[in-house]
């Protein structure tokens, strides 16, 4: 279970809402090809074998500790659960995961363990060992899970085309609703194991829910938000929908954290919601096109409307594979440097 280390952390502090020296910094995809001491760890190696490999994946995921941020998040993909089940995965360039198999029937359906075993994610737990061990308590470790609207894009084959998962879904009610009900389950239990692990907090990642009407949001991804929320505690615990437009839904979840795209106003989401933490919500187009000095700039604009508390310093989603090193440094340095007068 969580250890003695959190009441240090920084970010597990501020996730609390407690009063904290400043707004902890850390970036979704902070472990990736955009840096080059990741592409040599990586030396070739396809994505799951990469994955995979406990050595290379707790290197990988460490790389990021030489720019100072305040938390390291284990490098795996959300795919690992469906593969758990029984579902493998190729990731093909252009496409991302790609199901061997997809999910089309109900005896496909059928094939996915339900309660997929802790010994089929082994080198999770493992990456998640080596990781602590090696950070001694200096960092808190973030572990993740899909949401289960997005792995289940990925597990009938469509991904982020959302018209053709709409047609899946009126073609095939009962697989869709299976799989989510399905996918739900095995995350709660996936989550558990990882806090029962040590895992000092995790983040829900449901990258294409955003694209919803509210109507499909409340029936396929509001439900299962909630769910996992409330069977998978001890920790902090933040939501991620990607440029979600459904703010007050994703309050309502139970999230200790609530991460915010570009479109959100983070002094309002904070003046509106004041039992809630808020993530982000720096701009990736500014690290990736920008000038360090914008860079910086944006950075100082996000704390004053983070307000000192409250508040992880994050991006709107994922550093980009052509984002400079500069201006991830210059980044995590205007965090993490003292609060204007």
């Amino acid at each position: 279970m969580p250890d003695a280390f959190h009441d240090k952390h920084l970010l597990i502090r501020a996730a609390r809402g407690e009063r904290v020296e400043r707004a902890p910094v850390w970036a979704m995809r902070q472990a990736g090809r955009w840096d080059p001491e990741f592409r040599k760890v990586r030396a070739g190696m396809s994505f799951f074998e990469f994955s995979e490999n406990v050595e290379a994946s707790t290197r990988a995921s460490l790389c990021p500790r030489r720019f100072g941020v305040d938390a390291i998040i284990l490098f795996y993909d959300i795919t690992t659960l469906p593969v758990a089940m029984g579902l493998p995965f190729e990731l093909k360039p252009g496409a991302g995961p790609v199901p061997d198999r997809p999910v089309r029937t109900l005896g496909d359906l059928d094939r996915l363990a339900p309660n997929p075993a802790p010994e089929t994610y082994a080198h999770i737990r493992q990456l998640l060992k080596r990781v602590k061990d090696e950070l001694h308590g200096d960092l808190p470790v973030l572990v993740f899970a899909g949401a289960p609207f997005t792995v289940a894009t990925y597990c009938i084959g469509t991904g982020k085309d959302v018209e053709a998962t709409r047609a899946f879904v009126a073609d095939a009610p009962a697989v869709w609703n299976g799989l989510l009900e399905r996918l739900t389950g095995a995350t709660v239990g996936f989550l558990r194991t990882l806090i029962g692990d040590g895992a000092d907090a995790y983040q829900l990642f449901d990258s294409w829910a955003g694209a919803l009407s509210p109507a499909e949001y409340d029936a396929w991804a509001q439900p299962q938000h909630s769910e996992i929320l409330a069977g998978a505690t001890g920790v902090p615990r933040i939501l991620f929908v990607k440029e979600g437009p459904y703010l007050e839904r994703m309050c309502a979840t139970g999230a200790d954290v609530i991460s915010l795209g570009s479109v959100h106003d983070l002094a309002a989401a904070r003046r509106d919601h004041p039992h809630l933490v808020f993530q982000g919500n720096v701009d990736e187009e500014i690290l990736r096109g920008g000038t360090p000095e914008q860079v910086a700039d944006a950075v100082r604009a996000c704390r004053r409307a983070g307000g000192g508390a409250r508040h992880i310093l994050n991006l709107n989603h994922g550093v980009d594979k052509d984002t400079p090193v500069a201006n991830f440094e210059a980044y995590v340095r205007a965090a993490k440097a003292p609060a204007e007068a």
